[in-house]
């Protein structure tokens, strides 16, 4: 298990699925965990807890630049560092081009991308005062592109190009910025489609799979956790897919 004792991480959409998997596998490793999200994250914390691990949530809208203003500076007048910064929070509003609504156009770019950039730019202004720092953004294999999400593939891979610029500009201060792209994850949301025209939407996923199973909100934080690390301090720029495969 990497080692992440004293270090203080900040985990955006900590409440479900992937975002929930980090911030407990980062708890797990000894990291100071806040999680910020408007759902409930009790039993994130709970599950923490159980663990041994150190965990705090923070109600915050990450697309919102006040809100995310202040609660950088309650963390750090708290703990007196971030170490480590994950955006993980997104939305998806799925539609074809031609019938995609302005609204949700912005709506996901503002969850999913600048919501991105105002957490990244909160945490490196702290980071660079102290040569040193992990950035680890999750985007998608969908920043490739992928029919009816026009939003999300431009928001994903504008995070993308968003890291590969922050790491190329913080590289010489210590700080390293990299990319995960999860494929087909199993959580709540996509088992749903279990129950889709008779488990067959899911087979067609398992299909594309060469790995041929899903995978598991951990496979995505064991990268998180090794990313996060000392042992990763060479490692920057970086668009890592972690999907089985599935992604090429």
């Amino acid at each position: 298990m990497m080692k992440l004792d004293n270090k203080v991480a900040v985990v955006t959409g900590g409440a479900n699925g992937i975002g929930r998997g980090i911030a407990l596998k980062l708890a797990q490793c000894g990291a100071q965990v806040n999680i910020l999200d408007l759902a409930d994250c009790s039993e994130t914390l709970k599950e923490i807890e159980q663990a041994s691990g150190k965990a705090e949530y923070h109600q915050v809208n990450v697309s919102k630049l006040d809100e995310v203003k202040a609660v950088f500076a309650a963390i750090i007048e708290k703990y007196g560092t971030v170490d480590i910064m994950v955006n993980n929070a997104g939305i998806n509003r799925d539609g074809m081009l031609h019938k995609m609504t302005p609204e949700n156009w912005q709506m996901v770019l503002d969850v999913d991308l600048t919501a991105t950039f105002y957490c990244t730019q909160q945490a490196i202004m702290h980071m660079r005062t102290k040569n040193y720092g992990r950035v680890i953004n999750i985007s998608s294999g969908s920043w490739l592109g992928n029919i009816g999400q026009a939003n999300y593939a431009a928001a994903k891979a504008g995070v993308v190009g968003l890291t590969k610029t922050a790491a190329r500009e913080n590289a010489k201060k210590g700080i390293t910025c990299n990319v995960i792209c999860p494929g087909f994850i199993e959580t709540n949301m996509t088992l749903k489609l279990k129950e889709v025209n008779e488990g067959k939407a899911w087979d067609s996923m398992m299909a594309r799979i060469p790995a041929g199973y899903a995978g598991k909100p951990e496979d995505v934080a064991n990268m998180v956790a090794f990313l996060a690390s000392d042992e990763a301090s060479y490692i920057t720029a970086e668009v890592i897919n972690v999907g089985g495969g599935m992604i090429v």
